[in-house]
């Protein structure tokens, strides 16, 4: 029996040592007045970090809340992206949050990798390539009565009929008089600013434009 009762306390204890060595892995930080909780390995990911440096018990000194928790006096919602990159890697930017926000924070933090990844971010937001402007091209067409129908919708390519004018009759056929018709219909182009090009028309609007040159 004496076994016995032995054996049931060193299992005890064993349980308990690895409890209090799973604890101390886990770090609770109060952000601006929000909890987080994350890992050890987790805030290690950049050795030069200030957050590297706070869970390490280094000579750094930080106060801590009733809870036990790491008081950083820093915005809350900027410091998720900054936890979640350290957890995987990647850098997820919800939409209502800037680039520039969490930059400020990657430098606060000292995050070497995280603030190269956020000021490439910020270099292809801003870089011409992304910036377009939108041009409104129109284009008048002349055509008999008889081939209105079939022209208007027939178009395709983006163009949109805007307007028909009636010039009046300008030919017999047979006894009947045909009216002829100005149509005026546009389209808009993306013009690239890096280039300065428009973009060039497809095949479909080179005809239309070809039919608008009758006038």
């Amino acid at each position: 029996m004496a076994n016995v009762n032995e054996r049931n306390l060193y299992e005890v204890d064993e349980n308990s040592a690895i409890t209090r060595s799973r604890s101390k892995q886990w770090v609770r930080l109060n952000v601006g007045g929000t909890y987080f909780l994350t890992t050890k390995t987790t805030l290690s990911r950049d050795p030069n970090s200030f957050l590297f440096r706070l869970c390490q018990d280094s000579d750094l000194i930080s106060d801590r809340d009733e809870t036990g928790a790491y008081l950083i006096d820093r915005d809350p919602t900027y410091f998720s992206p900054i936890l979640n990159y350290l957890r995987h890697g990647k850098l997820v930017i919800n939409k209502d949050l800037t680039e520039e926000g969490v930059l400020e924070e990657a430098e606060f933090y000292n995050i070497t990798e995280l603030i190269d990844l956020v000021k490439e971010r910020i270099c292809y937001r801003d870089g011409p390539h992304t910036r377009e402007s939108k041009k409104q091209v129109y284009r008048v067409l002349q055509c008999h009565e008889d081939e209105l129908t079939q022209m208007v919708s027939t178009m395709s390519d983006g163009w949109k009929f805007e307007q028909l004018i009636n010039i009046g009759s300008q030919y017999n056929y047979g006894n009947e008089d045909h009216a002829e018709f100005l149509c005026v219909v546009s389209r808009e182009y993306g013009i690239n600013v890096r280039s300065s090009k428009e973009t060039e028309p497809t095949d479909r609007a080179k005809v239309l434009q070809q039919k608008g040159s009758r006038m």
